[in-house]
């Protein structure tokens, strides 16, 4: 726990929830370092403890569907094609990303970002998460950005929070505004998703500035953030 500082701040239940859903994760998970990455075992616990967090409240079920880590050194390239719907031409590019999560499939990372996130915890940002956070988004099929919800969430007052919150962002983006959000946010559904998760984990304050009703629906669908207030 001690090299994880997310964890190291969590009372003594959610630790102890956290380790049993951490062996769960291991035992079921499998890593692939590519490309020359170091992987060590400490670097798979770290990593799993960090896809744990996210997944307490739901439990292991909340990982299934998926079986793969990749792991690389540092940023990765993935080819994309583009169709643009105006003109009807399709463009191809390679584009460079730190993590990727693909429906029922593997879980893609860039080792780099990972130990930067062990190192600077509490700056907004968080690769692991927000990866997972996609991962949880796509239980129910393609991600939305409203992943499986337990029963004392209203899926109703979930949507509408966000979709409020989304559009409002995505209008200050789209204006040039400066955002306490990051922009990469107005993406998409899944993407706002994903990137206030990083919030509700690392700078749950500037998510309560930025959206008081996604930073109270965040709280209940996780638990509260072990960060600093």
């Amino acid at each position: 726990m001690d090299a994880c500082p997310l964890a190291q701040r969590l009372d003594r239940p959610r630790q102890n929830a956290l380790r049993e859903l951490v062996c769960v994760f291991l035992a079921r998970k499998r890593f692939h370092a590519l490309a020359g990455a170091e992987l060590t075992p400490l670097h798979q616990t770290l990593i799993a403890m960090q896809a744990s967090l996210p997944a307490m409240r739901q439990g292991p079920r909340a990982l299934r569907g998926w079986r793969e880590i990749l792991v690389y050194p540092g940023e990765f390239k993935v080819r994309r094609s583009h169709h643009d719907d105006h003109s009807g031409v399709v463009t191809e590019g390679d584009e460079a990303l730190i993590g990727e999560a693909w429906e029922r499939g593997p879980l893609v990372l860039s080792l780099a970002d990972v130990q930067l996130d062990l190192e600077q915890p509490w700056d907004g940002f968080n690769v692991v998460v927000h990866e997972i956070a996609h991962k949880l988004d796509m239980l129910d099929g393609s991600p939305d950005g409203v992943p499986l919800l337990p029963p004392h969430i209203q899926r109703r007052q979930w949507i509408v929070a966000f979709q409020r919150a989304f559009d409002h962002l995505s209008n200050d983006v789209a204006r040039g505004r400066d955002t306490l959000i990051d922009s990469y946010a107005a993406e998409s559904a899944d993407e706002f998703f994903a990137v206030v998760s990083e919030l509700h984990w690392s700078q749950p304050s500037v998510l309560r500035r930025a959206d008081a009703a996604v930073a109270e629906l965040l709280t209940a669908y996780y638990g509260p953030s072990p960060a600093p207030h």
